[in-house]
């Protein structure tokens, strides 16, 4: 942390706001005069300086009276965050390249409409919404998940320059809210063995198996799966098909880490591994996964495939 980081934390009173309620108070909001402010108040200097030299009356008049104007703008200002209450809500997980949403909750107490609060997190375009008296408005903050595990929201900045654009008004916030990033999947065949699966690693399990029907094919399915006189049936604009069996019995895939290709580095092999997890649970297989030093055991559906996942974006690098 720069020294200058270390000024603004101190001056601005940067802290960790928990996973509560936020409530902007007077201690919580500070306020300068923007560049339209700024020129404002110079170009309210040069009408004195010359109602004085002069000795106009009316100038004088006019030019307290556009001082007032400016100070009755401040107050407002101030007052359209005063009293706001800000709650962190969730973060839905996401894979590697996609956008992580942050949703808060911002509660408006008082009959006093709130327009123009504008929200700025990180380098992401600045969020604006309004909220009327006696009433909440969601919002969600997004910033790009680029690497798997925690994503943690970092400070965020509501500011407001509501009603005449002369002064702005910012309380900084740090609400605590993470969001989880799975690794990027990454299709590839499936591995060529599974419990109760014939060893060329296709959907027809050993023994009698009965015909169950076609399914679109996956980015993760060989070619030589492929039901080509069915697929013909269709055109030429028509998917294709994959024929799947049964004989009755359950049948297991095992995702090991070692059936990743040799040459795949560490985030490769957990990319594989996401991309067999989610064919998996499309599919509505029961599967399992192994990993060097842990093991997740035989399930299906929703809550398999989010332990999975889990697993896979909190595996140590």
């Amino acid at each position: 942390m720069t020294w200058r980081d270390t000024l603004q934390k101190k001056l601005f009173r940067w802290h960790d706001d928990g996973d509560g309620t936020i409530s902007l108070g007077r201690r919580r909001i500070f306020i300068l005069p923007s560049a339209a402010g700024l020129l404002y108040a110079l170009t309210l200097l040069v009408m004195l300086l010359a109602a004085i030299n002069y000795r106009l009356a009316l100038g004088h008049a006019l030019t307290f009276f556009l001082a007032a104007l400016g100070v009755v703008g401040m107050i407002h200002t101030f007052r359209n965050l005063y009293g706001l209450r800000l709650k962190p809500l969730s973060a839905a997980p996401v894979f590697v390249g996609e956008m992580a949403e942050f949703t808060l909750r911002v509660s408006n107490p008082t009959p006093e409409a709130r327009p123009d609060l504008n929200f700025a997190l990180a380098e992401q375009p600045i969020r604006t919404i309004a909220v009327d008296g006696l009433s909440e408005q969601k919002i969600q903050l997004t910033l790009p998940a680029r690497q798997r595990g925690w994503l943690t929201l970092p400070r965020v900045r509501l500011r407001s320059r509501y009603p005449l654009g002369l002064f702005t008004a910012w309380s900084d916030l740090h609400p605590r809210l993470r969001c989880l990033v799975y690794p990027q999947p990454l299709p590839q065949p499936l591995p060529a063995h599974a419990s109760g699966a014939d060893s060329s690693g296709g959907n027809q399990p050993q023994g009698q198996a009965e015909f169950a029907g076609f399914r679109p094919r996956q980015a993760s399915d060989p070619l030589r799966h492929v039901a080509w006189k069915a697929s013909a049936r269709g055109g030429p604009t028509a998917p294709l098909l994959i024929a799947q069996y049964h004989d009755g019995e359950e049948n297991c895939w095992q995702f090991d880490w070692q059936d990743c290709p040799p040459e795949a580095d560490h985030e490769q092999r957990l990319s594989i591994l996401t991309g067999w997890v989610l064919v998996a649970a499309a599919q509505g297989w029961t599967y399992r996964l192994q990993l060097p030093g842990q093991r997740i055991p035989d399930g299906q559906g929703e809550a398999q495939r989010l332990r999975c996942l889990q697993a896979l974006a909190l595996y140590p690098a």
